[in-house]
C-alpha cells in the first residue's frame, strides 16, 4: 500500500513539474498582443443602461451614455482609453495588459473622480472578460462583466457580491453599439498597420497610403512609421503563409 502511494506521489510531483516548466517556457505576450483581442471597441459607441427593478423603475431610471475608446502608446506599452458622455457612474478609464498575471486590468473614473480598479482574465471562447475588485468601504465584491456579442455590438453589466452571500447579483447592464458601422462586415476592410484592427483613417508614408483605427494609433504611426510598416507587412505575410 505504501508503495502504490509512493508512486502515485512521485507521478504526482512530475506531471507537476512538468507543468510548471511549461508555464514558465510559455512566452509573454506583450501589452499590444493581448490587448488586440479587445480591437473590435475601437471607436464611437451609444448605449442605453437599464438598471435592475420593475418595470416601471427600469422605464423611469433608463439612461442613455456615449463610450469613445482608443488606443495609447508609450515606448512598448500599450493601452486602451475610454471617454464616458452623460453615463451615471463612470467619465473615464483606462484597459491595460498585465503581462506578469496574465490578466487584464480596467481602472474607471467616477462622477466624484474616485478611482476604481477591477482586475481579471478573458475568456476568448466565450468572449467576456470578467473584471473584480474588493470594496474596503461597502464591503462587498464588484464585478464588471463584458460580454462581446458582433463586432458592432457588445453589453456590460455590474454586479455585487455582500460578504457571506455566494453569489453576484445585478445592478445594472448597459448595451452598446457602434456608431456610423453597418453590422454587414467583409474580409476587405482596410487593416489598421498599426494594431491590426479596422483601419478608418487614411494615413501615408513616402507616397503610400495605410490605415489606422483611432487618433491613438494615428499618433503612433507619425511617431515611427517605419517599425509599424515593418511590423505590418511581416504580419501580412505571415497570414499568406499559413
Amino acid at each position: 500500500m505504501r508503495h502504490g502511494l509512493s508512486v502515485l506521489a512521485v507521478v504526482s510531483l512530475l506531471l507537476f513539474a512538468q507543468v510548471a516548466v511549461a508555464a514558465a517556457d510559455k512566452p509573454k505576450r506583450t501589452p499590444l498582443e493581448a490587448l488586440k483581442a479587445f480591437n473590435d471597441l475601437i471607436g464611437s459607441w451609444k448605449g442605453t443602461g437599464i438598471p435592475e427593478g420593475t418595470r416601471q423603475e427600469q422605464q423611469r431610471d433608463f439612461w442613455t451614455e456615449h463610450m469613445t475608446w482608443k488606443w495609447q502608446f508609450k515606448g512598448a506599452d500599450a493601452w486602451l482609453k475610454v471617454a464616458f458622455e452623460k453615463s451615471k457612474h463612470f467619465t473615464k478609464g483606462e484597459l491595460r495588459y498585465l503581462p506578469d498575471k496574465d490578466q487584464f486590468q480596467l481602472t474607471l473614473q467616477t462622477p466624484a473622480k474616485e478611482a476604481l480598479t477591477f482586475t481579471g482574465a478573458y475568456k476568448e471562447k466565450e468572449r467576456v472578460l470578467y473584471m473584480e475588485r474588493a470594496d474596503d468601504k461597502t464591503k462587498e465584491s464588484q464585478r464588471l462583466v463584458f460580454s462581446f456579442l458582433h463586432a458592432n455590438r457588445f453589453l456590460y453589466r455590474y454586479e455585487v457580491k455582500p460578504q457571506k452571500r455566494p453569489v453576484y447579483a445585478k445592478k445594472y447592464q448597459v448595451g452598446a453599439t457602434k456608431e456610423g458601422v453597418a453590422f454587414a462586415s467583409g474580409d476587405d476592410k482596410p487593416e489598421c498597420v498599426v494594431s491590426g484592427g479596422l483601419g478608418k483613417i487614411q494615413v501615408t508614408y513616402k507616397g503610400k497610403t495605410y490605415y489606422v483605427c483611432c487618433t491613438g494609433c494615428r499618433d503612433a504611426f507619425k511617431e515611427d512609421p517605419e517599425k509599424y510598416i515593418k511590423e505590418f507587412e511581416a504580419r501580412k505575410k505571415n497570414e499568406k503563409a499559413k
